[in-house]
């Protein structure tokens, strides 16, 4: 059997095709969408390795994925692959710093996947298995306040009282070179050790990393201005001079160190807020007799039982009952679907309505953890956004090394002593604001999370800031995105001569015997959500409902007498109610029992399904009687945002499971370039990477079908009413069922990225003016440590004010 030429899933006996396209297609979704995108043009180019790239040669070993702790830039993600690399029995690896997460395919006969966690933990990073990742939040709190904040403020102190005054050309207090200063000035070199080293650790590891990648950073720019200082200040220290520097190294590394404890701080008090907001996925495994049974111990050909409200443990097909099932967490698709006998089911759906035994596939496979698995695929080879400040510190950090090194060399062969020499070159590495563009980024950062916090949106990745910024295209998921995924009762429609009312009240009495997603939303449409349910099931294959009333509890609420002789049928339920039979169910169901129905009401039937809803027929003396019709409804302003993001230049585009006509009145909104319908999960990431030949994308879902392409977008966008696997693909969760959050989201990315670009921008100018003063002999390293402090305090002050901006 082939695969899909799309998504790779298997296509069957009779596969999709079209004169116009080359391939077989699964499914019709992906057909059309292979019909649309397939004439983009070198998707092999797109900046993404990983799953859909063509290794030289077929790796024959296994893989593994781990969490990192400890990255936070492309210099990291080169770092650890090139350290993975060099591990015996590691064939690749490929890192990605902005969802924490490295793949490495390895050979197991060589090394064992316990043991890879601790080869990679290096340098400072901590590797650990995903499911139980390392967290060195509280090492970082005592890094900087008792390293930093306690030996550093120690040291100052003991500037303030007893040095500066002497630079300002004040009378010592104590002899400073006698055996007190002597005391004094090992005292404050055991301080800024302590500071440089302990506190400017991570420091002074990006920038080893940097040199090991051969890819300056700005970490590297800091350590340079930090540790030349302290050498000065040592070398100087040593030979009885008293001009010392260690309070540059204290001022750099602290000033840095907060700046990015402050992005942290803000980061995880936004994080945290997605506590307990996402769903759990719950499986529970059982042999047909109902005995529970470990789930690594079921083999292809065993049969499982599933009881209405769980979800099925493995794809095999349907061996005993009729149940509906709900497939949205893995297909998209809002409507449940009937499955009988001999009918295949896929792992992680949901049984709704009546229990059923099901036989396992013949790879014992779940699909929901294939969904898993493809999004942590696509994860560890999407390498997280350069910053852009690092990007610059390409170039920037070899110039102010050049410029530093000529100066000093130029000093010394005009005549000058070897110490002025030198102090013309750390000036010039003192001057060049390693404080201001190391706070440019995580300042700027800072306010944006802050500031989309207010507004109920987390953001997970700070690649959020400049990956938005350059979004081409917007793909929105439909059902729990466009819509709010709920089924309820939205119209209905009665033959003349018949109340609307009657025919509710009468569907409901009946509906109450049934647990399937169309009856409930019939029973909470027509009594209210307050309502009860009756806890008993009737059963699903046209037998009699069981014992008791089913709608005893609620006969008060209805407009006559409850409905006895109950019996669920296949596509529908029957009962009677003041004597009279009541059918309630699929329009087929009514022709099979040779039930006419007015033109009326079949009209309304087809168009409560053109609009991507469920029609369902209710009648009674052999007859339809009136038409109710089930669905998920719109999200407030859906509209009023789509037409926003058009407005602002962006491709939108839907992309769903559901059937076409589900989304029929998307795609007839003059905002909405394109919908794909449906596309099954796995289609879903590959439609985003074609996508993304045209430019960059953003992806916005809710649920597990999503992740994988969430993951693949350039900006991932989950609603935190959808599932764990959903937000765990994403780089920003909105906290409310509230769509007009993209716009914002947009608008926030915006302000933070000209903040951003604003605070480089005068570090930049700042450098221009400061580095030639420096050169000339105008600066030493006290003024320059004062310019620097003046230009960082800058940096600051822009960075608190808010970044939004609705505009």
């Amino acid at each position: 059997m082939s695969g899909c030429t799309l998504c790779d899933l298997p296509t069957g006996d009779d596969p999709h095709t079209a004169p116009d396209v080359d391939g077989e297609f699964c499914c019709r979704g992906c057909l059309t969408v292979a019909r649309s995108l397939d004439d983009v043009e070198d998707l092999d180019d797109l900046d993404e390795r990983g799953p859909d790239a063509t290794p030289d040669e077929e790796f024959d070993g296994e893989t593994t994925f781990l969490h990192v702790d400890g990255m936070h830039c492309a210099t990291c993600e080169s770092f650890l692959e090139m350290t993975a690399g060099e591990q015996d029995g590691v064939a690749a690896a490929e890192a990605s710093y902005a969802t924490d997460t490295i793949r490495v395919d390895y050979d197991p006969d060589a090394v064992s996947a316990d043991e890879l966690p601790d080869r990679l933990s290096v340098a400072g990073y901590s590797a650990s298995d995903r499911a139980d990742p390392a967290d060195d939040g509280d090492d970082a709190v005592v890094r900087f306040l008792i390293g930093g904040g306690f030996f550093g403020m120690m040291a100052m102190l003991w500037y303030v009282v007893f040095l500066y005054p002497t630079y300002f050309g004040y009378e010592p207090i104590i002899e400073l070179g006698g055996v007190s200063g002597t005391y004094l000035f090992a005292q404050i070199w055991l301080f800024a050790s302590i500071v440089l080293f302990y506190t400017g650790y991570p420091i002074l590891r990006g920038a080893y990393v940097s040199l090991r990648a051969r890819q300056p950073n700005m970490d590297l720019l800091v350590s340079l201005a930090a540790t030349s200082s302290y050498a000065y200040s040592t070398l100087a220290l040593l030979v009885g001079r008293t001009d010392l520097y260690f309070d540059v190294t204290i001022a750099v590394i602290l000033v840095v160190t907060a700046g990015n404890h402050y992005e942290s701080i803000i980061k995880c008090r936004a994080t945290g807020m997605l506590a307990d907001l996402t769903t759990t996925e719950d499986r529970t495994v059982r042999t047909e007799a109902g005995e529970p049974l470990d789930a690594d111990a079921v083999d292809p050909g065993d049969r499982l039982l599933v009881r209405p409200g769980e979800r099925v443990p493995f794809d095999g097909t349907v061996a005993e009952g009729t149940a509906a099932v709900d497939e949205a967490l893995v297909t998209g698709e809002s409507l449940p679907a009937t499955k009988r006998e001999g009918d295949p089911v896929r792992g992680g759906t949901v049984v709704t309505d009546s229990p059923v035994v099901i036989e396992v596939g013949e790879d014992a496979a779940n699909t929901l953890d294939t969904l898993v698995r493809l999004l942590w695929e696509i994860q560890s080879s999407r390498s997280g956004i350069q910053r852009l400040v690092d990007r610059l510190a390409t170039v920037f950090v070899p110039l102010v090394v050049a410029v530093a090194t000529v100066g000093a060399a130029a000093t010394l062969a005009l005549g000058s002593a070897p110490i002025d020499a030198a102090l013309v070159g750390l000036t010039v590495l003192i001057v060049s604001c390693p404080c201001a563009l190391g706070l440019a980024t995580p300042l700027a950062v800072a306010a944006g999370i802050r500031d989309a916090a207010e507004r109920g949106i987390v953001v997970v990745s700070d690649a959020v800031f400049e990956a938005a910024a350059d979004v081409d295209t917007v793909v929105l998921d439909k059902t729990g995105t466009l819509t709010d995924g709920e089924m309820r009762l939205l119209d209905a429609t009665a033959e003349a001569g018949t109340p609307v009312d009657r025919v509710r009240s009468r569907a409901a009495a009946v509906e109450r015997a049934s647990i399937h997603p169309v009856a409930e939303a019939i029973v909470s449409g027509v009594l209210g959500d307050e309502t009860g349910r009756n806890e008993e099931r009737a059963a699903a294959d046209g037998g009699a409902a069981t014992a008791g009333d089913p709608t005893a509890d609620v006969t008060d609420a209805l407009d006559g007498p409850a409905a006895t002789d109950v019996d669920v049928l296949d596509r529908g339920v029957s009962g009677v109610v003041d004597g009279d039979e009541v059918l309630v169910g699929h329009p087929d169901c009514f022709d099979e029992r040779g039930w006419p129905a007015a033109d009326r009401l079949r009209e309304a039937g087809t168009a409560a399904r053109d609009r991507g809803n469920v029609p369902v027929y209710v009648g009674w003396d052999g007859r339809v009687r009136g038409v109710l019709a089930v669905g998920d409804e719109v999200r407030e302003g859906w509209e009023a945002v789509v037409a926003e993001l058009d407005a602002d230049g962006r491709r939108v585009v839907v992309l769903t499971g559901d059937a076409p006509a589900a989304a029929t009145r998307f795609a007839d909104h003059p905002a909405i370039d394109e919908v794909f319908a449906e596309v099954p999960p796995e289609a879903k990431a590959e439609t985003v990477r074609r996508l993304r030949a045209d430019g960059s994308v953003a992806m916005v879902g809710d649920g597990s079908n999503d992740a994988p392409a969430l993951a693949a977008a350039d900006l991932g966008v989950s609603i935190a009413s959808g599932t764990d696997l959903a937000a765990d693909a994403a780089d920003a969760v909105l906290l409310e069922d509230r769509l007009s959050a993209v716009p914002e989201l947009f608008a926030v990315t915006r302000g933070t990225n000209r903040r951003l670009k604003q605070n480089l921008g005068w570090a930049f100018v700042y450098n221009a003016v400061a580095i030639p003063l420096a050169l000339s002999g105008v600066l030493n390293p006290l003024l320059a440590a004062l310019a620097m402090a003046s230009s960082s305090l800058l940096v600051v002050t822009n960075s608190a004010r808010a970044v939004f901006d609705p505009d």
